[in-house]
């Protein structure tokens, strides 16, 4: 329930992306990692990176996959910021897609602040949107903002669900790094909605504030918190997975990827948290979909972990035929 696609507008998609500075190798990395050449960003990037993506969800163990879309950087008032972020998925890409591949699933992303967002929310809830997506610290998003209460309103009535960046960030611009602490999602947790805080609230760098516990206190207050344990196989994010494991917190957590972020089981061997032996079957897997699955499952997350998301998706029918 949490991965990513990207595109160079190439193939018409309407999406962009800007790669500067040290985020230049970071992501030729991630691209090769996932099976494409390092300057897929100046080639076809939509077609090779959805046939990647669908070769790799059609040989994993998972029967689909929530595909995200990013919104622009907007100013309070919601209006664009010219030369903010690093890449754009529109809301029609990943509608479209989901249209064509039933593995895929659409996950909207809509900045509350924009002039046209509830109209742009229930159009998208009209053609078929499972989740809506942000950032809060990178897309300049104060959930807790009075005048979104509306726009949360209709997402609880609609029963869409939030998914919302937790903790650190370093693959993409910050704009407002106070925006990463989960407290700033209480007002849609209080209005109703279901949230998933994407990373749990956990550091992806070395110096960046912690606030896994943050998060873990707040499960007790909302029942309608959950955390995801997406990209928990790098270095940082992965440290707190023996709470994860453990109730109260097991039954709050679902599983997503992050991907095309690399999966590398080396550190939760390091730790303990799985064997080596476990580590090198799971590892040498070329899928890195597949492999994230294995290494969470040697780790100790049990079948639910990887299948509770079904009930908080907005799912039409046949999409939740999928998983039986």
């Amino acid at each position: 329930m949490h991965v990513h696609v990207v595109g160079n507008g190439s193939g018409g998609s309407g999406c962009w992306v800007r790669v500067t500075g040290w985020h230049r190798p970071m992501a030729a990395l991630m691209l090769r990692h996932i099976g494409l050449p390092g300057d897929a960003l100046s080639l076809d990037l939509e077609g090779l990176y959805l046939a990647r993506l669908l070769e790799q969800v059609r040989g994993s163990s998972l029967s689909a996959a929530v595909i995200l879309a990013q919104d622009d950087v907007h100013d309070d008032q919601g209006h664009v910021i010219e030369g903010a972020g690093s890449f754009y998925v529109p809301n029609d890409y990943v509608l479209g897609l989901a249209r064509k591949h039933p593995e895929l699933l659409p996950a909207i992303s809509i900045h509350p602040a924009r002039p046209d967002a509830l109209e742009e929310l229930d159009r998208c809830l009209d053609a078929g949107a499972v989740m809506l997506k942000c950032l809060p610290n990178c897309q300049n998003i104060n959930c807790n903002d009075r005048r979104f209460t509306k726009f949360w309103e209709r997402m609880a009535e609609a029963k869409l669900p939030l998914l919302a960046h937790t903790g650190g960030e370093h693959t993409l611009p910050v704009v407002q790094p106070n925006y990463a602490d989960p407290r700033v999602l209480t007002l849609p947790l209080e209005i109703g909605v279901t949230v998933i805080a994407a990373h749990s609230g956990t550091k992806s760098g070395l110096f960046d504030p912690e606030y896994f516990h943050v998060f873990a206190e707040m499960t007790w207050k909302y029942p309608n918190l959950y955390g995801d344990t997406s990209a928990f196989n790098v270095p940082l994010r992965g440290g707190h997975i023996p709470e994860c494991l453990r109730e109260p917190l097991a039954t709050r957590m679902v599983h997503g990827s992050d991907y095309p972020v690399p999966v590398q089981g080396l550190w939760a061997c390091l730790r303990g948290f799985l064997s080596w032996k476990d580590y090198r079957a799971a590892g040498s897997n070329p899928n890195i979909l597949e492999r994230d699955y294995q290494l969470k499952r040697a780790m100790g997350f049990p079948p639910e972990h990887f299948t509770r998301i079904w009930k908080l998706l907005r799912l039409p029918d046949a999409s939740r035929r999928l998983v039986q």
